[in-house]
């Protein structure tokens, strides 16, 4: 129950980093436009920051890993994606005033934006793969799987953001959308991690 509960997360995990990343155009296009560079500089960013996280998250679950803590990063994320809702607009407006260069100023923009929500969504899959291995020998099948279901969700979450989610909803929502399921699913895994906690508490015999 708790490993299909994990590859869950990761499932959606994966489908929220590439909705926002895909957003991402939107929301600088207003200001910065639309051309490749601007993709460019989402990409880059994205790529970035999701490498700090694969490696933060693989440092961090050598030293302590629990499904408690998972859900925590989960939640941490959530709450991270908040600010591309709420400052988005005020940031964009002062870095468009200060910089000229489209190029520079969406490179800027999207490392203020996305840089620290997606290296906490980042930190997500090894820290997964960790949680998941129960022996050494099982680890490669156990990482296949996971960056399978991973893909998997970020690949219905770039066909469903663009092709269905737009049409219906404005970013913001979507965004909101992203930020309120990542931190429902970080709550409910603390949760089961604390009623699950007394099952493998070790047995006092004395």
């Amino acid at each position: 129950m708790t490993n299909k509960f994990i590859y869950l997360l990761a499932f959606c995990s994966g489908f929220s980093i590439m909705g926002i990343e895909l957003l991402g155009g939107r929301i600088l296009a207003p200001y910065f436009g639309s051309s490749i560079h601007i993709w460019g500089s989402i990409i880059t960013v994205f790529m970035l920051s999701l490498s700090f996280g694969y490696l933060l998250g693989g440092k961090l679950s050598t030293h302590s890993v629990s499904l408690k803590h998972y859900g925590i990063i989960f939640i941490i994320g959530g709450f991270a994606i908040l600010p591309i809702v709420y400052f988005a607009q005020p940031l964009m407006e002062t870095i468009f005033v200060h910089i000229e260069d489209s190029r520079y100023g969406s490179l800027l923009a999207s490392v203020a934006l996305f840089l620290v929500p997606t290296i906490f969504l980042g930190m997500l899959s090894p820290y997964s793969v960790r949680l998941l291995t129960t022996h050494q020998d099982h680890s490669g099948n156990v990482a296949g799987n996971l960056y399978f279901i991973s893909t998997l969700g970020s690949a219905l979450g770039t066909i469903i953001t663009s092709f269905y989610l737009v049409l219906y909803f404005d970013v913001n929502t979507i965004v909101l959308s992203f930020s309120g399921l990542l931190s429902i699913l970080g709550v409910v895994a603390v949760l089961l991690a604390q009623r699950l906690a007394p099952l493998t508490a070790p047995i006092n015999n004395s």
